[in-house]
């Protein structure tokens, strides 16, 4: 199985709400997201997919993202915006964006700091 990595990164604040309703202190992150895209085989050229496709995609989630308050979003309008429900929402949208690519999206990872970040895989499917 091959794979193919992207990455990138934006900024932007959030603020999560506790079991008790209660929200911690609204803070930011200098984030980063990795996208791992699969195949069992390369194409004709050599390739699982043309990076720019993937890197496209990415900076549109990117952009979305970037200089903004996650809690204010659409999509986190009734969710948390942990770095977990990013990655989720991440590979959501990128899944069906590159839906029509030989590829299986593996993961997302989102990163709060260097440290500390968040993976999600999409559903095990048999």
């Amino acid at each position: 199985m091959y794979e193919v990595i992207v990455k990138n990164h934006f900024s932007a604040a959030h603020q999560l709400k506790s079991e008790k309703g209660v929200y911690e202190n609204l803070h930011g992150h200098n984030w980063k997201i990795d996208v791992v895209v699969e195949a069992p085989q390369l194409d004709a050229i050599g390739t699982v997919i043309d990076f720019s496709v993937v890197e496209h995609e990415t900076q549109c989630l990117v952009d979305l993202f970037d200089h903004r308050v996650l809690n204010e979003l659409k999509c986190f309008e009734d969710l948390n915006p942990s770095s977990e429900n990013v990655a989720r929402f991440c590979f959501e949208s990128l899944k069906e964006k590159l839906k029509a690519y030989p590829i299986q999206l593996k993961k997302v990872t989102i990163w709060e700091t260097d440290f500390l970040g968040a993976s999600y895989r999409g559903e095990v499917t048999s």
